[in-house]
Parts: structure tokens; C-alpha cells; sequence
């Protein structure tokens, strides 16, 4: 369980594919806290530590994940939003994010507004995910508020902390970034098309 605030801003150093696998090893200051087994959210994609050696770590995706999130676009040198799990008694200063990457989503615009900016995505509306007007949502592991909700777009206002402590200060147009929706709208959704 995670809250989609980045602790950190990790590199990647070195990609290795294994079979269907990749092999991610990236660099973080974070390294010193992290053990083997230990879940990370790699741009909002909750990874296993596998491995730990000098100044760097290694976690695996398999092809559902690759399938299904941007993991498999990264290239060495690529800056990833990173979050260690959350503690049990922790303040819950984002959301209840999981880690689980519902699809991905193209940035279709980033419109400076005196001091932030206003990201919009577009997103598959027939995998039925959605958003509301000031609901919860995760973008490559950032717990952010939804504005202008659409059936297949939505937009969320950036701060300038986020936008420096983050890989928003990263996206272009045409980025392609991971989506998790709100896990108690997915659960109020899936209970509506239960009954109906």
C-alpha cells in the first residue's frame, strides 16, 4: 500500500531482459533503506527489491506488467518517481494507492498557468475506469486531485513542488504515463454493474 507521495527520484542504470522479464537496476538515495523483498513503487508500478549491490537495486517485471504500464518504455538514464510502502500508523498525506497500474495514458497537453501548470491525459474509456471532479487520482505514482473530468481525459493542476520533486518537470506532450484509479471508485463502480 502506498500514498502516492515520491520519496525520491531514482535512475535507471541498466535494463536486462530475461525470457519475458525485465530486470530494472536504478539508483536511489533511498538505497540504504531498501532490502531484498521490500515493495517500491517505480512510477506508481509496485516492484519486488530482488537485488542490492554497492549504490544500486534491482527489481523484475514480468510481461502482465510490461503489458500493461509504461515500465517497458524506460531506457537507461530515465528519471522514475519512487515511494517505499507505506508504515502502518504513517499519516496518509495522499491516497490509498496500491501500486496496481489500471492502464496508461497519453499527455495530450501542459499549459503553464502563472506558477503551475495544468497537465491534460487521454486514457482508453472502454477498459470503463473513470474519474470525477475532485476525486483521487495516481499519475506515474503521484497522489493528485482531478479537474475537467471527461469520459476518456482529465486534467490535474501541478504545484511547483511537485512539478520539482517529481518526473511531471519531465513530460511532454505525447508522454505516455501509468494510471491508478481510486480503489473505492473501482470498488463503488464494480458494485453498480453488479446490480444492474
Amino acid at each position: 500500500m502506498f500514498t502516492g507521495i515520491i520519496e525520491d527520484l531514482g535512475v535507471v542504470t541498466n535494463l536486462v531482459y530475461e525470457q519475458d522479464n525485465l530486470h530494472l537496476t536504478l539508483k536511489s538515495k533511498i538505497i540504504h533503506e531498501l532490502k531484498i523483498d521490500q515493495s517500491v513503487a517505480h512510477n506508481g508500478v509496485c516492484l519486488t527489491v530482488v537485488a542490492i549491490k554497492n549504490d544500486t537495486y534491482t527489481v523484475t517485471a514480468i510481461r502482465e506488467t510490461l503489458d500493461k504500464t509504461s515500465i517497458g518504455n524506460l531506457k537507461v538514464n530515465d528519471i522514475v518517481n519512487l515511494e517505499r510502502a507505506m508504515k502502518l500508523g504513517d499519516r496518509l498525506d495522499g491516497h490509498i494507492v496500491q501500486g496496481h497500474v489500471d492502464q496508461t495514458a497519453v499527455c495530450v497537453s501542459i499549459e503553464p498557468k502563472n506558477g503551475s501548470w495544468v497537465f491534460t491525459f487521454e486514457y482508453d474509456a472502454t477498459l470503463n475506469n473513470m474519474t470525477i471532479e475532485k476525486g483521487s487520482i495516481t499519475v506515474n505514482g503521484v497522489s493528485l486531485t482531478v479537474v475537467n473530468s471527461k469520459k476518456s481525459s482529465f486534467s490535474v493542476a501541478i504545484i511547483p513542488y511537485t512539478f520539482e520533486h517529481t518526473n511531471f518537470k519531465l513530460l511532454k506532450t505525447n508522454s505516455i504515463v501509468n494510471l491508478e484509479f481510486d480503489v473505492l471508485g473501482k470498488y463503488v463502480q464494480r458494485l453498480y454493474q453488479l446490480q444492474n
